[in-house]
């Protein structure tokens, strides 16, 4: 690639860590936010919930909205929606903050500004790969685009990372306080849609696709799919049900959930086995958020590929990894002890996630690997709907039930496993 390629997937790999990071700030701040402003915990799973639901089901659209109105046009399109959501959001919660609504409002106002974040988001990432794929050449693509999604990874890590710091004091006599995180980014967004919109040029006449992207969650690691789904042909259509995937396609459903809910109870779990301050545990919740990213990346990155297992072993060892890390995370009453034991489970589900989804790929021949990696795509922003409303629910009846049911079920797929994928296939 020349030099103005080059300039332009910087821009592009920016746009995707913003839109990721943007997202999980937010969420390693607002268990604290919710306990400040005295509403059910249940209610700040929901918010991520409507959120994650609207994304995956406006993804494809704007992916084959991308053909006719432009890659160019998505990207500021997502980005708009993730400024408007954060700016809004953070508004909202001042509000809230300052007294000036009552906590129920707040969280409803709130939950009406993620779901422009889940329904507007989502068009900037297909539209991104499309525009980094119609620059490069057939043998630099998958490198590219496998890059481009690593914007995903790092975005959940630095997002946890940098959102203690965002918490403001007062301005004109306004407290912002816990609001900051959420304004911040928007401000941040909204100089990465004037950078956009001053240095992308137009895509006319670019025939290439981008494929929709899981929801970017605390947790939610890219496992390749998409780069697939958008590099790969689509000639054979496989089904969910169809018996040579259905078996790894169900594995990555319950693995999915199983994280889902364990990573959305993790800032309640921190506030109430340290019994601390909302605003105290913002610093606590966020390393433990960061281990257990980094543990995740470090196999997807690093072990993964110096082992080189077969998908039915990591399936295997990232199932039984992530069940001891989820009941020692229930277990645990130190801030050590519940970073080290979530950083064990992201580990396994770090294993397990490229297990399923390269167990998928195998089955099937080459005609099918676009459409199984759709199907993957939808498994794992799937998962992200209902698990952080299940996972919150379990955790307002008893505190170590989300992680020790999942647990339990992790343990129950590796006897699934042992029984359905045979020991020479994949």
């Amino acid at each position: 690639m020349n030099a103005a390629p080059d300039r332009r997937f910087v821009l592009l790999f920016m746009v995707m860590f913003t839109i990721a990071a943007g997202n999980t700030a937010l969420q390693s701040v607002l268990p604290a936010i919710g306990r400040e402003l005295h509403v059910r915990d249940a209610w700040v799973a929901a918010a991520f919930s409507v959120s994650a639901l609207l994304w995956v089901v406006a993804a494809p659209y704007w992916a084959n909205r991308s053909d006719r109105q432009g890659r160019r046009a998505m990207v500021l399109l997502g980005l708009s929606g993730l400024v408007a959501s954060l700016g809004l959001c953070g508004l909202f919660l001042a509000a809230g903050i300052n007294g000036w609504i009552g906590g129920a409002t707040t969280f409803f106002l709130f939950i009406a500004g993620r779901m422009i974040y889940g329904g507007l988001g989502s068009a900037a990432p297909p539209a991104v790969q499309a525009l980094v794929a119609g620059n490069t050449t057939r043998e630099e693509r998958t490198r590219a685009l496998t890059l481009l999604g690593s914007a995903f990874g790092l975005g959940t890590i630095i997002g946890p990372a940098v959102a203690p710091y965002l918490v403001l004091g007062s301005i004109a006599g306004v407290t912002i306080g816990l609001a900051g995180p959420a304004l911040v980014g928007a401000l941040l967004g909204l100089v990465m849609l004037i950078i956009v919109a001053r240095l992308l040029p137009a895509d006319h006449g670019m025939v290439t696709q981008g494929a929709a992207t899981a929801y970017p969650s605390i947790g939610g690691q890219s496992t390749g799919a998409s780069v697939t789904a958008a590099t790969a042909p689509r000639i054979e259509q496989i089904g969910y049900l169809d018996p040579r995937v259905r078996g790894w396609l169900l594995i990555g459903l319950i693995a999915g959930h199983a994280q889902a809910m364990t990573g959305q109870a993790i800032g309640f779990l921190v506030i109430d086995r340290l019994n601390l301050a909302p605003a105290d545990a913002l610093q606590p919740t966020g390393l433990v958020l960061i281990m257990g990213a980094g543990a995740a990346l470090l196999v997807q990155w690093g072990v993964i590929p110096l082992l080189n297992l077969t998908p039915r072993r990591l399936v295997l060892t990232g199932c039984a990894t992530a069940a001891l890390g989820c009941a020692l995370t229930g277990l645990a009453t130190s801030l050590y002890g519940i970073a080290l034991a979530y950083a064990l489970a992201a580990a396994g589900f770090g294993f397990a996630r490229p297990g399923f989804t390269a167990g998928a790929s195998l089955a099937v021949g080459p005609g099918g690997q676009g459409s199984v990696a759709g199907k993957v795509t939808s498994i794992n922003g799937a998962s992200f709907v209902l698990g952080p409303s299940i996972g919150v629910g379990l955790y307002e009846f008893v505190h170590p039930l989300p992680y020790l049911l999942a647990a339990a079920a992790l343990i129950v797929t590796i006897g699934y496993a042992l029984r359905v994928l045979k020991a020479g296939a994949s």
